[in-house]
């Protein structure tokens, strides 16, 4: 006996089901791009208010070449060569303690250091404390060892040890999310030859997560290059050329916008804008030089 059916079974449809999935992905497009352009504007709104107010004082034709040694608050003229001379000056200082110090320390965390070990658990609490540390609390560390204790004079050396410890934790948390992301068939291709760990690391992890550790340091660079609080307390302003780190006043983009925060008149307001724009355009320029070292780098290991 064959059974029959009447009328043809229809399969169920879910238009209702896709018609909602459309806008909840609609609406979460819609909120995801007003968050962005909400947090765009006030940095557009920044550096466009750093551009209009800083820009007559970058066209002038001493800014670069001059420093403020021997003007009046009111004088019109001098420039910024001195304090973009002390502001480089501590940065590189500082770059060249706090990249190896953060790049040995990454490497420690995620190729050598087991997980549970103390070592490697006190290691990343360390670094977790450093990175909430205030400017200012550094700044006072660095005055009670390095002056208070050791008898050492306020310098531009004394700023670097400061941004040491604010630049350093950044450099191990960006190094280590980079080495982390490497893949792990890489090393074991490596050890699969006989390449030892400590060459596999030099010669295939650190060119692999290279560009980004690139990006991770010049991120941390710029961060430390507009801190004050150090430049307050370890070292004074002085509007004169000093090429000395270990000894006397220097001068430094934010130095100088500290100083002429108590200039009511038209000049100390150029040079506030003036230095302001120009540490952008350093920072900025720092950070395309990250993504050309980066570039190119990951074209030679290819």
């Amino acid at each position: 006996m064959t059974a029959t059916l009447d009328k043809p079974v229809k399969a169920p449809t879910f238009q209702g089901v896709g018609t909602r999935r459309r806008i909840t992905d609609l609406t979460a497009t819609v909120l995801v791009t007003l968050a962005v352009l909400v947090a765009l504007i006030p940095l557009v709104w920044v550096l466009v208010t750093a551009v209009i107010k800083g820009l007559p004082a970058l066209t002038s034709a001493t800014w670069f070449t001059h420093s403020l040694s021997g003007l009046t608050s009111s004088a019109e003229g001098g420039g910024i060569y001195h304090a973009l001379i002390g502001t480089i000056l501590q940065g590189l200082v500082c770059a060249v303690l706090s990249i190896p110090l953060g790049l040995f320390v990454a490497i420690y965390l995620v190729e050598y250091a087991d997980r549970k070990s103390r070592l490697a658990k006190l290691t990343t609490f360390m670094v977790d404390i450093l990175s909430g540390v205030p400017s200012i609390v550094a700044a006072l560390f660095i005055y009670a060892l390095w002056i208070a204790t050791f008898g050492f004079p306020k310098s531009g050396f004394a700023v670097a040890l400061a941004l040491v410890l604010l630049m350093v934790p950044v450099v191990v948390r960006s190094t280590e999310e980079m080495l982390r992301i490497v893949p792990q068939d890489l090393r074991e291709a490596s050890y699969a030859l006989g390449v030892p760990k400590w060459k596999t690391i030099a010669k295939i992890v650190l060119p692999t997560a290279l560009p980004g550790i690139i990006t991770g340091v010049m991120l941390a660079l710029a961060r430390v290059m507009g801190e004050t609080a150090p430049l307050l307390i370890l070292v004074g302003y002085a509007p004169f050329i000093n090429f000395n780190l270990f000894g006397g006043e220097m001068g430094t983009l934010p130095g100088v916008m500290v100083a002429e925060m108590n200039n009511p008149t038209d000049a100390g307001t150029n040079r506030i804008w003036g230095a302001a724009l120009t540490l952008i355009l350093l920072i900025a320029i720092l950070n395309v030089a990250a993504k050309v070292i980066g570039h190119f780098s990951q074209v030679r290991s290819k």
